[in-house]
């Protein structure tokens, strides 16, 4: 996961709120759940907030997701800021979600440091929020773990650093690999690429602990 910093909600859904005050997501336009889904997609870099597949408005690739469920908060069912796009992937992510507890969503600062990924692809929780998490979104299935493990690679040969070179990184080659793979404004994040800065950023930590 990557934190999202949640902005302003998109007018139309501001519009229809003052129409309708005391009404629920489910009735809301499709106007509206289209708006809600490109202000979540842009402000996500067009990647799925849980496992960083890149995902598109279409309703074939993506949909609205309620971090906090909308059976479990139903008084924050139009709230923006419990809505997220999730990728369509059968039996993970928003699809698996359903109306469980989330204790630790891309919504938190924590998700950037108390999940763990490996180069191989694979995922671990630090906490046992984030063991919680992992498995109600399915996110250590093997199909994504390989998805993961190939872009990771993907990524490292573009940037001239391939797989087998990793372990011999320096802190200052670490440091430019994360600002390559930094967002910009207006511009889309490359498929799992949240994966490899999280990879990044935990060998940073154990190299500056080296040295202090």
């Amino acid at each position: 996961m990557r934190k999202i910093v949640k902005g302003q909600e998109p007018d139309e859904l501001s519009t229809w709120k003052r129409a309708n005050p005391n009404r629920r997501y489910e009735h809301t336009t499709g106007i509206v759940k289209q708006a809600i889904r490109h202000a979540c997609i842009d402000e996500q870099f067009g990647l799925c907030a849980y496992c960083c597949k890149p995902i598109t408005p279409n309703s074939d690739s993506s949909h609205n997701e309620h971090v906090e469920a909308q059976h479990i908060a139903p008084n924050r069912t139009v709230d923006f800021g419990n809505i997220v796009a999730s990728c369509e992937t059968r039996g993970q992510c928003g699809k698996a979600h359903g109306n469980q507890q989330l204790p630790l969503t891309p919504l938190m600062d924590e998700c950037e440091t108390e999940f763990k990924f490996k180069y191989s692809g694979r995922i671990e929780g630090v906490t046992p929020r984030a063991k919680t998490s992992i498995d109600v979104l399915k996110l250590d299935n093997k199909v994504l773990k390989e998805a993961r493990r190939g872009a990771i690679e993907a990524l490292l040969y573009e940037f001239g650093c391939p797989p087998k070179e990793t372990a011999d990184l320096e802190a200052d080659t670490i440091s430019i690999l994360l600002d390559d793979l930094a967002p910009s404004d207006g511009c889309e994040l490359k498929p799992y690429s949240p994966v490899l800065t999280n990879i990044l950023q935990h060998e940073l930590r154990i190299l500056q602990a080296m040295c202090d």
